[in-house]
């Protein structure tokens, strides 16, 4: 952890409203400096960015801050955020810096380096973590529970951290084989309009989980652990009349599933089992007059222990920074029609 100096001193000279503070910050000898300021420095110029009220000077092992009082706070908070992620070898970025912002100027309790630096799954050279405290909570829950939901807009990474945690799981041995499975219903399209046999028709639908498996697991073992069913990736419809023991199982898109179908779902969990369904009730595609089985699913196992419900936002949204932008003007556009 940074040592801060003792001797805070508030300076005569203020800035409009705010009195001005100085601070200074020794960086342990453990920690690399090139590593804590980035590339090209690019570390600190987002810190820079982030408080431009505040001056920010580098010399040696040691950080300066000036400025308003209440922000070379939430400065020095964190600059010791990134020090205690470099020193445990998480690589610093421009995001990070925008991210651990973010989540300081929250209001709550979450600590930057408590999400940013919690490694999930290590594979092909990444490391996958999550990158909000929306997901990090996410996350805990499917730890803690036998079934969890994942609810909230693209991009938020519903799907792709369930990936990492049941790929984790089989590598430890905790269940014996995967199971991935979507319901065959999207934006209007009927299956027997598309081209090829069976399994053609309905591969576009399942597309999604294959990319994410293939980020986690060498695409040369998956052809091999598919024949030997350790990994399964199949429409929902297949999953009627069986139970999966020992399995680690994602329903994905579920918002496009019925009531009836949810129900059939859920009710194929077996001993030694762990389920996640993930979705975004603001896109569903079943037909008019059909209830989405994961806008009701809440209200029918709220009191039912085991299970948990994650929902996530737009401040959860990892893709680029328009997309959140975007499902925010929609949320506003949906509001203002009702």
């Amino acid at each position: 952890m940074a040592e801060t100096s003792p001797d805070r001193s508030a300076r005569a000279d203020q800035l409009p409203g705010a009195a001005r503070v100085e601070h200074r910050i020794t960086i342990p000898a453990g920690v690399s400096m090139v590593e804590l300021l980035g590339l090209n420095d690019q570390v600190l110029r987002a810190v820079e960015s982030g408080f431009p009220g505040v001056d920010v000077h580098v010399r040696g092992n040691e950080i300066s801050l000036a400025g308003p009082a209440g922000d070379v706070a939430l400065v020095a908070r964190l600059v010791d955020e990134l020090v205690e992620m470099a020193a445990g070898g998480t690589p610093l970025s421009a995001d990070v810096v925008t991210r651990s912002v973010a989540m300081l100027t929250a209001g709550t309790e979450t600590r930057p380096a408590d999400v940013l630096a919690f490694n999930i799954l290590s594979s092909r050279g990444r490391t996958i973590r999550p990158k909000t405290a929306g997901q990090k909570e996410y996350v805990d829950a499917i730890d803690r529970n036998t079934i969890t939901f994942g609810i909230g807009p693209a991009g938020t990474g519903k799907t792709y951290l369930a990936m990492a945690k049941a790929v984790q799981a089989l590598q430890a041995r905790q269940v014996n084989r995967i199971v991935l499975t979507r319901p065959a219903v999207e934006a209007g399209e009927r299956l027997g309009f598309l081209p090829g046999g069976l399994s053609e028709k309905i591969d576009p639908y399942l597309r999604p989980l294959y990319d994410a498996l293939h980020d986690m697991v060498d695409p040369d073992s998956i052809p091999r652990l598919m024949e030997a069913g350790t990994i399964e990736v199949a429409p929902l419809a297949y999953m009627r009349g069986r139970t999966l023991n020992d399995s680690f199982i994602i329903l994905d898109e579920a918002q496009n599933t019925s009531a009836e179908q949810m129900k059939m779902f859920l009710t194929r969990l077996g001993f030694g089992s762990k389920v996640v369904v993930t979705g975004d009730v603001t896109q569903v595609d079943l037909p008019s007059g059909t209830v989405s089985g994961l806008r009701v699913v809440e209200s029918i196992l709220q009191d039912v222990d085991d299970v948990a419900f994650c929902r996530m936002s737009s401040s959860d949204v990892v893709r680029h920074r328009l997309v959140g932008d975007i499902i925010d003007a929609y949320a506003r556009w949906d509001a203002n029609k009702r």
